[in-house]
């Protein structure tokens, strides 16, 4: 499937609420500190910011699911979305850079979750154990492709009502797919945490 797709104007998500935040993560000055304290509590800012950006994507899945969004336009705002939030950044430190990317990392797997919920691909009765497990195997055979279409069907089954299986989710090797899952367990989480999403207009001036 090609990943180009016409741009549809929309409030959702935009480039400067993505620039917003990236400022304030610039703010921040986020440092590793052996005091775990210190670095949680200015850690939190790449939470919010991912959280910010998966509200916006269960907004767009609401509105499809409502029918007042056409299948073609909500896995449009879905693509642009994640353009405007995987987007390369440039460089602000080392320790920032690394948690910018490990965000970043974590989103792809959330939007390939939401595209293929919104796009109906993926079997009800899928175990998503056996997805995980099939998903690193793919990963340890380089076929990255196969292993995020494995996580993206995980994803989508959790938008459709399951729940991440706490042994499935236990030491998980370090590798995209534990970064991917991460994703998905924040999908999990914004979904159990509120549902004021599914009533919300679309419009939010983010943070």
């Amino acid at each position: 499937m090609s990943d180009t797709h016409e741009k549809i104007d929309h409030d959702f998500y935009t480039t400067e609420r993505w620039s917003n935040w990236l400022g304030q993560v610039k703010e921040s000055g986020f440092e590793f500190k052996e005091e775990e304290e210190n670095s949680g509590k200015e850690g939190a800012i790449f939470v919010t910011m991912e959280d910010d950006i998966i509200l916006a994507c269960l907004k767009v899945i609401a509105k499809y699911e409502n029918k007042t969004l056409p299948l073609d336009d909500a896995i449009a705002i879905i693509k642009d979305i994640r353009e405007i939030t995987l987007e390369e950044v440039e460089p602000v430190s080392e320790d920032i850079d690394m948690m910018l990317e490990s965000v970043q990392t974590a989103l792809a797997g959330s939007f390939a979750a939401c595209e293929c919920y919104i796009a109906g691909d993926f079997d009800k009765e899928s175990s998503i154990e056996d997805l995980i497990a099939v998903a690193i195997e793919f990963e340890e055979a380089e076929d990255i492709d196969s292993a995020i279409t494995c996580i993206a069907q995980v994803g989508a089954l959790i938008l459709d009502g399951k729940s991440l299986p706490e042994a499935a989710m236990e030491d998980l090797p370090y590798g995209l797919v534990a970064e991917w899952l991460d994703g998905i367990d924040s999908v999990e989480a914004a979904m159990i945490g509120a549902d004021g999403y599914k009533e919300d207009d679309g419009e939010d001036d983010g943070s």
